[in-house]
């Protein structure tokens, strides 16, 4: 490949490198908007050929973007290109346009997840083409700046690796450097059972047929994370989410465990088991977070090595700090008819107490998979896992706190209705994504889409702004070295 390892978007456009987007969904928008904007002047898309003439409409005065009527076109004149496609199809449209790809080629994707990309590759590209695959992790509508972008180097030189590090670097992004399999693993691990938690409220809501926040529940602290992100995702495509969970076998596991962890604690609960209960809980509290106090075993680093490590620390003999210091950050993006008062039925102090079933199931899911999330966190954690796990970080290290969620499981009914439907959720989609049906996923997701749809859009600038607002709070995430 003749591009210069340090080329950068100030280059003369005859010396830039010709980029390739095929799949122009709003993954592919995205890459194709950040990439007119940062100045690169040969980006050549494409979609399918019957969205040539929407996409001419859409793209055609977007800066140094050409729409292109196929993936052949794209393939043939593009230095760097990415397949920005869902996994389901990936295999098919790698068939398709891999063997017209330009000899000396970079090939990449953005798929979730990498197994099936890994294949088509290896399968359908010539042997003259290099490979270095990518994986933004976060959504469409959320800046890039600082989050990981996973870069695997599969089959590629140095020189190869550079300069996909140049094209993506006015992203902003902190690069992460993974094998395809070790992505596998560790998105499992990051989005797996936070996504099945989030599915499960909505369902478990819309069972109800309630806006439960527009009634005085889940309104301000921790309970302003469920609403916001569970609406967040449901506002999303919903093959974003059906991909990491039938095609990644490590998923599949945790997202079955996470449904019967429900299920068990839940029979705790009503059977009044208080010892075994505490007992449960306070085992996965130590598994998952140490002793509670930040000090625990181990070295989690945060660096690529994602084996062995420490569940409560991110560098060496030092305790993390926690994600979220404080409650109150969380209330300014309530949803929920804010409280004129502290002694309101809608204020924290005057809600009813609340077991967070979701909260105690991830968190003995985790414990029982033998699953410690935090040496995910600093690696290649999205940005609705870093709030997650820091609301269960929250919860745990805290007795007060996890005792009064424990009482509340116990003693108070208030919230029981809404844990039986969670229940049913959790193993409804369990049962699911069992069946590997992507066309039973969809039904699924896009019944309970329909019931929120009238939501999505305060809910996606307000979580948002609560997503920004966690990051500019949060310390800055230790980095990895290129390999």
């Amino acid at each position: 490949m003749g591009i210069r390892p340090d080329i950068t978007p100030d280059a003369p456009e005859a010396e830039q490198p010709a980029i390739g987007l095929i799949g122009m969904g709003a993954m592919g928008g995205m890459y194709a908007r950040l990439l007119s904007k940062a100045g690169w002047k040969k980006i050549y898309i494409c979609d399918l050929p019957e969205k040539f003439e929407t996409l001419k409409a859409k793209y055609g005065g977007l800066p140094g973007v050409h729409v292109l009527e196929n993936g052949h076109l794209v393939s043939r004149i593009s230095d760097f290109i990415m397949y920005a496609v869902e996994a389901e199809y990936i295999d098919r449209v790698v068939a398709q346009y891999g063997p017209s790809t330009k000899v000396g080629a970079i090939v990449s994707g953005q798929t979730s997840v990498k197994a099936p990309e890994k294949a088509a590759f290896e399968k359908y590209l010539p042997q003259d083409v290099e490979i270095v695959s990518c994986h933004s992790l976060h959504g469409p509508t959320v800046s890039p700046v600082g989050q990981p972008l996973v870069l695997i180097k599969h089959r590629a030189t140095d020189n190869s690796l550079k300069v996909v590090e140049q094209i993506l670097k006015p992203f902003g992004s902190r690069y992460v450097y993974l094998s395809y399999e070790d992505h596998d693993i560790v998105t499992a691990n990051t989005q797996a059972v936070t996504h099945a938690a989030f599915l499960s409220m909505g369902t478990a809501w819309h069972s109800s047929l309630s806006y439960p926040w527009e009634h005085g529940l889940y309104v301000g602290g921790i309970e302003t994370v469920k609403v916001n992100i569970m609406l967040r995702i449901y506002s999303n495509k919903w093959h974003v989410y059906a991909g990491l969970a039938i095609l990644n076998p490590s998923a599949r596991v945790q997202i079955d465990q996470f449904a019967r962890s429900t299920s068990e604690i839940f029979k705790l609960m009503l059977a009044g088991d208080a010892p075994g209960l505490r007992a449960r809980i306070y085992d996965a509290r130590r598994i998952v977070f140490g002793n509670g106090n930040g000090n625990s075993n181990g070295n989690g680093n945060g660096n690529s090595n994602i084996n062995g490590g420490d569940s409560s620390t991110g560098t060496v003999g030092r305790a993390r700090p926690p994600i979220l210091l404080s409650e109150d950050l969380l209330d300014r993006f309530s949803l929920g008819k804010k409280p004129s008062d502290a002694a309101s039925p809608t204020s924290r102090q005057g809600a009813p107490p609340n077991s967070h079933l979701s909260l105690l199931a991830m968190v003995d899911c985790w414990a029982r998979l033998g699953i410690k999330p935090f040496e995910h966190l600093d690696l290649a954690a999205t940005p609705i896992f870093r709030l997650w796990i820091g609301v269960a970080e929250y919860l745990f290290r805290a007795e007060a706190r996890l005792d009064a969620a424990l009482h509340a499981a116990l003693c108070e009914t208030a919230h029981r209705s809404d844990d039986l439907e969670f229940v049913v959720a959790a193993r409804g989609w369990s049962q699911c994504i069992s069946f590997g049906s992507f066309e039973l996923y969809k039904e699924r997701f896009m019944h309970t889409s329909a019931f929120f749809e009238s939501r999505f859009e305060e809910a996606t600038k307000v979580g948002s702004a609560m997503i920004q607002a966690l990051m500019d709070s949060s310390p800055p995430p230790n980095t990895n070295p290129a390999p």
